[in-house]
């Protein structure tokens, strides 16, 4: 049997952890600028075994709208610029001897209003999530009390503090989709 400490606690750290998910599927989303962790999700073949280009590979930004990839052995480049070639993410890598550049296409005024659709939709997501953690939470304690664990006032209480946690996670939220917004439609 948990406490509505414990409930209280539980939330939150679920909450953060949406959050944090949250966030790592924006830096997923391209903007119009290079950002290195647009590669995380490609994976190359590395003696058998994929990998993400991170662990192959060295990633680095050249300038503001180009990622250099500078492979950690030889023969690895053609590998490399096959696997992020062949990615969802519409780039087309560059081989400079054994540096690869990946400029970033710039994105057309429609593809800009895509992204900024799709961040909207992921926060959305992000926030039935916490919503439904907050409604989990409020079972959980309506079931204390239920089970005469705790009194009336403490659910009311408790439902007022899971609510203010909520609340303040959907902020953020709505804060992480603003700033993403702003950087996908900067030119």
């Amino acid at each position: 049997m948990s406490t509505i400490a414990e409930i209280k606690q539980t939330t939150q750290h679920k909450m953060d952890q949406t959050i944090a998910a949250f966030r790592n599927t924006l830096t997923k989303i391209r903007t119009g600028r290079a950002n290195p962790a647009l590669l995380d999700t490609v994976h190359v073949e590395y003696y058998g075994t994929m990998m993400p280009i991170s662990q192959v590979a060295s990633v680095n930004l050249l300038d503001a709208r180009t990622i250099s990839v500078q492979p950690f052995e030889k023969g690895m480049g053609a590998k490399i610029e096959k696997a992020i070639r062949e990615s969802d993410l519409g780039l087309n890598p560059a081989a400079m001897g054994d540096l690869l550049r990946v400029p970033m296409p710039p994105m057309s005024e429609e593809r800009r209003k895509e992204m900024t659709k799709l961040v909207r939709h992921e926060g959305e997501n992000a926030k039935i999530a916490i919503r439904n953690l907050r409604r989990d939470a409020n079972e959980h304690v309506k079931k204390l009390v239920k089970d005469k664990v705790a009194s009336e006032d403490d659910q009311k209480r408790a439902e007022a503090e899971v609510q203010k946690v909520t609340d303040k996670h959907i902020a953020e939220i709505d804060h992480l989709v603003a700033d993403k917004e702003k950087e996908i439609m900067a030119v």
